[in-house]
């Protein structure tokens, strides 16, 4: 595998995307993390280091534990990774006068295995407002931009290497080649991580991890967790007890619609709660977003605690929670925390049950080509990906039976649509969202003071980047006018154009 050290780039997550693309296993872990206390660090083969917003030369700047120089594995540096390389080994980083965001064209110095069969000057990605003013001993510069002498080092005797730009974006077009070097050429690895593989060693690890004991599974209906009930029924089988929480913040329907596709696969072992009532009391009042998570994330533990208690033998909770969930709860990492995900920072002290989460190391596209490997059905894992609160973070302010009333009839004609343009499969996400104001209106010459809703759909590859999506005109006015004419209680829709970054996907 391969070891990714993060200092807090907003890139490390696609350093991960780009290794796994090239089928070899890789796990993040903080930079400042000792390597010693890594469980797998005998399998590491090549360590990267990302990139980072702090300055090497700064006082209290994050650094690696010096064991990382001593692995005798290849390294590879990053931007800042590249920067903590060059000060570790005698080097020096100071501030640039030019600073580069943006397209840079490097030049290609003489021949070392990190560029090798790539063109002498290519385009690149920049993000720093440091650089190399002295190379460290033993080391060579092996790229230059117009405005960053040093662009890469390279320490070919010991297998270290240092680029200044970001060969992990879409705007480094020669960047796979480049990390692919790194993997195949330098660290000599193989092509050997696939979604088989990953099914085999997790099941053995699921066996190992559960033992006798019965697991409960947190279902949903949705991709995430639907693809990890099915992997751990093909590890445990009739052990497993799936137990979906009716919460009122479903979509229209869903309740049924979980009934149909998993009754008949888990039979006695499916449990349908009622809970809707516990939910909507305990969320009375509430309108701040970041509180509605919490209160959202421990109701569902207080009721798959007391749903556990009425069982025997269940010792562990199943949970579909995957990769983003995690950065974005920055539980790793040096990041900020964007959001609470309800299934992300551990069980209260008080519930017994240990979690058991298969997808916890897969980016959303991972999950569903797993889900695909386990025959699971198109109509499953081809679902827009949907919250884990829920509706709660698409109806704004208090959440009353009203208003969800109107977001869920809202956003069944925003599904409708799509589908009925052939353009689901196509969009990453899209659906409707209720605001906490009303605007006035006309219908019938009589005046209106009624909710508004936002209508969203986005593209993305893996939920930390998106861009909305440019629907034709004819599809957003049937949209509005369906919206407007069947669902009591709105009176006006609006099209929401932000990208993520800066904004979020979902409105809360």
């Amino acid at each position: 595998m391969i070891l990714i050290l993060d200092f807090g780039s907003q890139y490390t997550q696609l350093i991960a995307r780009r290794i796994r693309e090239a089928q070899v296993y890789c796990e993040i872990y903080p930079g400042t993390k000792n390597i010693n206390e890594i469980a797998h660090i005998k399998d590491v083969k090549g360590i990267i280091l990302s990139g980072g917003h702090a300055s090497v030369y700064e006082k209290g700047a994050p650094w690696p534990c010096d064991d990382v120089w001593k692995t005798g594995v290849p390294v590879l540096g990053i931007c800042y990774g590249m920067q903590l390389i060059a000060e570790n080994f005698g080097g020096k980083v100071h501030p640039s006068k030019n600073r580069e965001f943006g397209f840079a064209d490097i030049t290609v110095k003489g021949k070392n295995l990190l560029f090798d069969g790539l063109d002498k000057k290519m385009p690149v990605w920049m993000s720093h407002g440091d650089k190399l003013s002295k190379i460290p001993k033993g080391f060579v510069n092996v790229a230059s931009s117009k405005n960053c002498p040093q662009a890469a080092i390279a320490d070919s005797k010991n297998n270290i290497y240092g680029v200044q730009f970001h060969p992990e974006v879409k705007h480094s077009p020669f960047g796979k080649k480049i990390l692919n070097n790194f993997l195949f050429k330098i660290c000599r690895l193989k092509k050997d991580w696939t979604m088989k593989s990953y099914i085999k060693d997790e099941i053995v690890r699921i066996k190992k991890q559960v033992g006798n004991s019965k697991v409960l599974c947190a279902l949903s209906g949705g991709v995430d967790s639907s693809v990890a009930a099915i992997m751990l029924y093909r590890a445990i089988g009739k052990k497993l007890v799936c137990v979906y929480v009716d919460h009122g913040l479903q979509k229209l329907g869903e309740t049924e619609r979980v009934k149909k596709v998993f009754g008949p696969k888990f039979g006695k072992n499916l449990i349908i709660v009622d809970a809707k009532k516990i939910f909507l009391n305990k969320l009375k009042g509430v309108t701040d977003p970041e509180m509605k998570r919490k209160i959202i994330g421990h109701t569902f533990i207080e009721v798959f605690d007391r749903e556990a208690k009425k069982l025997k033998g269940i010792d562990f909770l199943l949970q579909g929670t995957i990769y983003p969930d995690i950065i974005e709860s920055a539980t790793h990492g040096a990041g900020v925390t964007i959001k609470s995900h309800h299934n992300v920072g551990g069980l209260p002290e008080k519930m017994k049950m240990k979690l058991v989460e298969p997808l916890k190391s897969l980016f959303k596209d991972e999950v569903r080509v797993l889900g695909r490997e386990l025959k699971i059905p198109a109509e499953i894992i081809d679902r827009q990906p949907f919250p884990g609160p829920g509706l709660a973070v698409r109806t704004l302010g208090e959440i009353t039976e009203e208003k969800l009333r109107i977001v869920k009839e809202a956003d069944a004609i925003v599904d409708e649509e799509i589908r009925k343009a052939g353009l689901y499969e196509k969009i990453w996400q899209s659906f409707a969202v209720i605001l906490p104001v009303k605007t006035v209106g006309v219908m019938g010459d009589k005046r209106t003071y009624e909710h508004v809703i936002v209508v969203r759909a986005v593209n993305s590859e893996d939920a930390m980047t998106a861009d909305w999506v440019k629907l034709p005109y004819d599809i957003l006015g049937r949209i509005s006018s369906r919206i407007i004419n069947e669902v009591r209680g709105a009176n006006r829709v609006v099209y929401d154009i932000s990208q993520k970054p800066p904004s979020t996907i979902e409105w809360e």
